[in-house]
């Protein structure tokens, strides 16, 4: 008798240990409905390349600069799969109204760095930080999602 008890206690733990795998696993509903596989929507990125800049650096003296190309991936707003079309313009206007606010938030980060900031152990980090932040501060429609640095050149 002893063992047909112990034997349907390993039953019901068995049981009762796969249940609690299976929905704290997410692959059994724990309130009776049917579980709908996650299927993860790619977000849509495009990437915007810069031409290369020279930036004064803050510091003493005034005699360091900075050399840097930068690529920057940003996030598809959802404008920008609209079915109109857009009216053709022209490349200088274009390009002047896409790159200015990107340039100015850019001169602003770029122009308060040092050289000894930006040649220390983790400086490119630092700045790719403080350039997405100063991206969600000051351009807000542009979702910013990393920076790249192409060229990095620091003279003191």
């Amino acid at each position: 008798m002893l063992a047909i008890a112990a034997g349907v206690l390993v039953v019901i733990l068995g049981v009762g240990g796969g249940l609690f795998y299976m929905v704290h696993s997410g692959r059994l509903a724990s309130r009776g409905g049917v579980v709908k596989p996650q299927v993860a929507v790619p977000i849509a990125t495009h990437v915007i390349l810069l031409e290369p800049m020279v930036v004064n650096l803050a510091d003493q003296g005034g005699e360091s600069y900075l050399r840097i190309a930068i690529a920057l991936r940003v996030y598809d707003s959802p404008l920008t799969h609209s079915a109109t079309p857009k009216a053709p313009r022209d490349k200088e206007d274009k390009g002047a109204s896409e790159t200015a606010p990107i340039k100015d938030t850019l001169l602003m980060v770029l122009g308060r760095q040092t050289a000894d900031d930006l040649l220390a152990a983790k400086g490119s980090e630092r700045l790719k930080t403080a350039i997405k932040a100063a991206f969600a501060e000051h351009n807000s429609d542009m979702n910013v999602q990393d920076v790249f640095f192409t060229e990095f050149l620091v003279q003191r």
